[in-house]
């Protein structure tokens, strides 16, 4: 059985790149530009081993060639297993679901709601790594959120996202060995 030897608690934040990959199309899409924050748990399972379970208010989504700027805003809950080298760096991967708050589409002056043309609840994998700068408290991370379940029920386009996020973050109580 594992026994977590210790807890962290923390805050995050950073830039997201997002975009859409629609397979079967030459439809090309930009990114949108964002921002994400939130707070973090960091598990200790053993010397090497961590969980770091997330709560993150994410903006997401994209821009078609025409101006038009697609904004996806999800709470995104990632479950990251991470493995810890001695030297403060650190890998991770896991799941995430992402909960759709909010969706517009905006086009000049124009701003259209459009949630209800996206599933309400969306699946990632989110693969990274990230930096402890000892006895600090501070770090730094990227990953990148692999979408593994369409956007929408759109049965003419397979729609997943993909979301680069590099941010800093804080651990509060990091216990220093």
């Amino acid at each position: 059985m594992l026994k977590a030897q210790s807890v962290s608690f923390g805050v995050k934040g950073g830039l997201n790149v997002a975009s859409v990959k629609v397979k079967n199309t030459e439809t090309n899409y930009d990114p949108r530009i964002s921002a994400h924050v939130g707070g973090l748990a960091h598990v200790h399972l053993s010397k090497q081993w961590a969980l770091q379970p997330e709560l993150v208010f994410s903006g997401q989504g994209f821009k078609a060639a025409n101006d038009e700027v697609y904004r996806m805003n999800y709470v995104n809950v990632p479950i990251l297993v991470q493995y810890m080298f001695d030297n403060g760096f650190r890998l991770q991967t896991g799941p995430q679901v992402g909960f759709l708050v909010a969706a517009k589409r905006k086009l000049n002056d124009v701003t259209v709601d459009i949630k209800d043309n996206y599933k309400g609840v969306a699946f990632d994998w989110s693969v990274g790594a990230g930096y402890l700068i000892p006895k600090t408290g501070v770090g730094f991370d990227a990953r990148f959120n692999f979408g593994i379940a369409k956007l929408n029920d759109n049965n003419l386009a397979d729609n997943r996202s993909g979301v680069l996020q590099v941010g800093m973050f804080y651990l509060f109580n990091q216990h220093w060995k």
